[in-house]
């Protein structure tokens, strides 16, 4: 899709999904923000922006478990620009382990802070630039394990706690905004194969019936909700598992 002229932030985009969605936004003629809880990460996967599509990419640490690196991410992006279209929250503590004890109390608070708080706070600073935008979307990668009596992850439960809220916080923003015209979507994923955009396997990725979810098709459903007419608001995508 055409995302010229537009304004894409993304979270958690020193790697991985987050990584793909900020490559791709730039190939699809976006200004891109990225952030990463290492500024160092997040101005690599800048720089492989700038230097894959030539958009303009910026880059900022932020750790979405303390409040006020939340605050100076959003204030650091005001300071490049007067809105923002599309902000994606892909960033995320995972944890592992399926007994409490598997995680030390330092891991739990942090996985549900980042989360969960990390998210709401993210879209609390943001929303003034969403707001200016002739068209907001704001994207939440959630995970299969907020989804009712979901309990085919081994991650802890602290992440499926983390996930609930961030869910719920979805659910009811979606509501709350939409006579604004601000779209609230969130994905439901289960675990799925990772890739490289910047890698040739990227476009040969087996994609049949048969095979697990991969990022190439969260990514193409992210990319299909923020394109819709903006009369289509789409709440949420939720996969079958294999």
């Amino acid at each position: 899709m055409d995302l010229t002229g537009s304004t894409v932030v993304v979270t958690g985009a020193g790697r991985g999904f987050g990584r793909a969605l900020a490559l791709h936004a730039g190939r699809s003629g976006a200004q891109v923000f990225v952030s990463a809880r290492s500024p160092a990460a997040a101005q690599t996967v800048a720089h492989e922006v700038a230097t894959d599509s030539g958009a303009r990419a910026d880059a900022f640490g932020c750790d979405l478990a303390d409040p006020g690196s939340v605050r100076a991410f959003a204030e650091g992006v005001a300071a490049h620009t007067d809105h923002v279209d599309v902000l994606i929250n892909n960033g995320a503590r995972y944890l592992e382990g399926p007994d409490l004890w598997d995680a030390d109390d330092d891991a739990i608070t942090d996985t549900i802070a980042s989360g969960a708080t990390g998210t709401l706070l993210t879209v609390k600073h943001f929303l003034p630039l969403l707001r200016a935008s002739a068209g907001a979307d704001v994207v939440n990668l959630v995970s299969s394990a907020a989804e009712a009596r979901n309990h085919r992850s081994q991650a802890h439960p602290a992440f499926y706690a983390a996930k609930a809220a961030q869910a719920g916080f979805a659910d009811v923003l979606s509501q709350r905004l939409r006579p604004e015209g601000i779209r609230v979507i969130s994905l439901y994923p289960p675990d799925f194969t990772d890739g490289d955009p910047l890698d040739a396997t990227w476009e040969h990725a087996s994609r049949t019936a048969g095979n697990p979810l991969t990022a190439q098709s969260v990514l193409d459903c992210v990319l299909f909700a923020i394109g819709q007419p903006r009369d289509c608001f789409i709440r949420s995508f939720h996969f079958e598992q294999l």
